[in-house]
């Protein structure tokens, strides 16, 4: 498409947005004709800029979509090889420790047992530790 056409069209929805949001403005007051006008104003500063022919070439390119399908072909790889190796790290015996990683799992506390209530501590508050046996008995934790 020429820059004159895309001009136009762009003018055009600018136009048509900015009648709707006075409108807008009119029943529901500044703010949501101020977003409107801001809402409209989009497709003319895109054909102005530049963006808009960007958008056209990629829509009309089959070699930029063959970009972008090898471009989220390799996302979904990296994120497959992620999920995989956190697998594997969970598999091992320790959970990655003996492979010498230093995963997730050696940071913090250690985990408690599932099902297991941690007590309160030595010397913690005597109301506190009636909370919070109240919330265990409810199944709150």
């Amino acid at each position: 498409m020429s820059d004159a056409v895309i001009f136009a069209i762009s003018l055009g929805v600018t136009l048509a947005g900015l009648v709707i949001s006075w409108g807008a403005y009119r029943r529901r007051g500044a703010g949501t004709g101020m977003r409107g006008a801001a809402l409209s104003l989009v497709p003319l500063a895109a054909a102005m800029t530049g963006v808009t022919e960007f958008f056209v070439d990629l829509a009309f390119s089959p070699v930029k979509w063959a970009g972008v399908g090898v471009a989220g072909l390799a996302v979904l790889l990296y994120l497959t090889s992620g999920a995989m190796l956190s697998r594997r790290a969970d598999a091992a015996p320790g959970g990655g420790k003996a492979a010498g990683e230093g995963g997730r799992k050696s940071a913090g506390r250690g985990a408690a047992p599932k099902g297991a209530v941690r007590g309160p501590a030595q010397g913690a508050d005597p109301e506190l530790a009636e909370i919070e046996k109240i919330l265990r008995d409810r199944g709150i934790s």
